[in-house]
């Protein structure tokens, strides 16, 4: 509603599959190349996406492939595999390292990077990866690629005049949520504070095209279209001071989106939290990352899942409290 349809679907949605289509044991751990626990641990919240996981199993992706030089689908599909179908308890994520720098310039090895932003980094080389068949695309068909429905949402931005009340939106993609928390406790306040209208006036004034001059306004932002994976950042750090918010911000197992919809009013939009990306220390120049995610179990086949923490090469049974009572930074809910 109010956004143009995609001329081209690229990948079929009903093709894409929200539980494990195998049952998922935990998988190898991650040797530490020396600062990479960031790359170990946003390796190991993709690996355990089912949706993504089941496709990267299929091996669909690097049949089709004819991309030349650097593909990060096919680097995802080899580790994915490698990872989850490993005889050892650990292994070296070469297949990634040996492309540090192809999926993002500004990383250097040997230094310590922040996993949100190598997180974003490697989900825009998967999308730039399932787009290059396919050139001059509408902005609605590259939001078709199988990792833009995994991942991919769409904000509104409502701006509503308060002389003439004339209401102007404008749509948004992402691929993750960066929700402040500097006066939010829960995600669930985050998440109100997120949508809640902010007020144009002063120099901050909007131009109204109906009153044709600068006037005071409200701006709300609303999830349009709900991902069916959602990726939440906590921003803990400033990026002026590098200082971190290490206070407890509390988040559910279970989360309904409706009420940060633009739709408010609908069904509810279930999500159940299957990672949670955590990063100990004070500030973003130093600490560790490790991370929590939900497995399968072989031996439980009715069974929810069972959450392992996953710190560089150590993957060790954990149960859900202890899942639920990190200072995350990076949350991650399948609908």
């Amino acid at each position: 509603e109010g956004m143009a349809p995609p001329k081209r679907i690229l990948f079929p949605p009903e093709k894409i599959c929200m539980v494990w289509q195998q049952r998922q044991r935990a998988g190898a751990g991650l040797f530490n190349m020396g600062n990479t626990c960031f790359l170990n641990a946003v390796l190991q919240c993709l690996t355990y996406t089912p949706p993504l996981a089941n496709y990267l199993l299929s091996r669909e992706h690097s049949r089709a492939c004819h991309q030349q030089g650097f593909c990060m689908m096919c680097i995802m599909e080899a580790h994915v595999n490698k990872v989850l179908h490993s005889p050892v308890s650990a292994i070296l994520p070469l297949a990634v390292l040996k492309v540090f720098s192809c999926i993002g310039e500004h990383f250097q090895p040997g230094r310590e990077e922040d996993a949100h932003d190598f997180l974003c980094c490697t989900v825009n080389a998967m999308q730039r990866a399932c787009l290059s068949a396919s050139s001059d695309l509408d902005l609605s068909s590259q939001s078709t690629t199988i990792v833009y429905q995994i991942f991919g949402g769409f904000l509104r931005s409502r701006v509503t005049c308060f002389s003439c009340k004339a209401i102007s939106d404008s749509f948004e993609a992402f691929l993750d949520v960066p929700l402040d928390i500097k006066a939010a406790s829960s995600l669930t306040a985050a998440l109100e504070d997120f949508v809640t209208p902010e007020h144009l006036d002063g120099e901050n004034c909007f131009k109204c095209n109906k009153c044709q001059k600068n006037v005071a306004a409200s701006k709300r932002f609303t999830v349009h279209c709900a991902p069916k994976v959602l990726t939440v950042c906590l921003k803990r750090f400033d990026c002026f001071t590098g200082g971190k918010i290490s206070k407890v911000v509390e988040y559910p197992e279970y989360l309904d989106l409706r009420p940060y919809m633009s739709q408010a009013d609908g069904e509810p939009l279930h999500y159940s939290l299957y990672a949670v990306l955590v990063h100990s220390g004070v500030s973003c120049h130093g600490g560790h990352y490790f991370c929590y995610t939900k497995a399968k179990s072989n031996f439980l086949p009715s069974h929810n899942g069972l959450w392992y923490q996953m710190d560089d090469e150590s993957v060790e049974l954990r149960c859900i409290d202890t899942a639920l009572r990190q200072q995350a930074y990076l949350l991650f809910y399948a609908r």
